[in-house]
């Protein structure tokens, strides 16, 4: 048995994985939508494990960061709250909701995933209902339950961050780490501070689907509740700010996602749309 294996308790990448993969698949596909805990989040258990474990080696395979360490408690909950955001604010389809979930675990990667800006508001009125107004009910309580959690976030990916630089610092000073050890710390690292940049890029388009949602509901239908509703989606999109500073403006980018900061650096506030009722 090597080093390398004896410290991670598992066998290190070989290019059987791919192939393996592709088996095992067909069947997450199959039973990834059964496996939801309270408000659909993953609950623990034997078969969401083997969804993370599957997603860490597909991650693996295409070059992303994938680290054999055990997360922490805050690294845990950076992911269980970054849930939210990663899946669908509307989900209807069972389908696409089983990818997005296996996208969420890095199973399938998140370039797959179109920037599609009239999606929520496609589900929004495809949905059965007898008045429009409940349609600005719906997509008020989705923007202010996204803004509620958004403080929550990014107070945990602080933390995270905060951590992830001890580690990196403590990394010289350690006698007994090895390459593998040092590489498992790094890539840990890379695998935290990805998740943060996917998820401000995701809170970002999500704003653009609630404006949209709302700019083509009140060309549908005017009616007074818009003026609240408008208050809600400006809000949500002044909210996600905070998550700026959390990184660098191109980590986006250099996590493969697209379009990354620059192109939310360069979005403008959109004017009022109900300028008064």
């Amino acid at each position: 048995m090597t080093e390398e294996v004896r410290k991670s308790g598992s066998a290190p990448p070989r290019p059987g994985v791919a192939r393996t993969f592709r088996l095992v698949l067909p069947v997450l596909l199959l039973g990834a939508c059964a496996q939801e805990g309270d408000f659909g989040r993953p609950k623990a258990g034997v078969w969401n494990s083997l969804v993370e474990t599957t997603g860490t080696l597909a991650a693996r395979e295409r070059g992303g960061p994938a680290s054999a360490s055990p997360f922490t408690d805050d690294e845990r909950t950076l992911r269980d709250r970054a849930w939210r955001f990663l899946m669908p604010a509307a989900g209807q389809d069972a389908f696409l909701d089983v990818l997005a979930n296996l996208t969420r675990a890095r199973i399938l990667p998140p370039s797959w995933r179109p920037a599609d800006f009239a999606a929520y508001h496609d589900t929004l009125i495809g949905e059965g209902f007898r008045s429009p107004v409940s349609r600005y009910r719906r997509l008020s309580e989705d923007a202010v339950a996204d803004t509620r959690l958004i403080p929550a976030f990014v107070a945990m990916a602080g933390r995270v961050n905060d951590a992830d630089a001890l580690r990196l610092r403590s990394l010289p000073f350690a006698r007994t780490l090895d390459d593998w050890d040092v590489r498992q710390a790094a890539m840990r690292v890379a695998e935290n501070r990805c998740l943060i940049a996917w998820v401000r890029l995701e809170t970002a388009l999500r704003a653009e689907r609630y404006r949209y949602a709302l700019e083509h509901l009140f060309a549908e239908a005017p009616a007074p509740e818009a003026v609240g509703t408008e208050r809600a989606v400006a809000g949500f999109a002044g909210r996600r700010a905070l998550l700026d500073p959390l990184l660098p403006p191109d980590a986006e980018a250099r996590c493969g996602f697209a379009p990354g900061a620059a192109w939310m650096a360069e979005r403008a506030p959109p004017p009022p749309l109900v300028a008064k009722y």
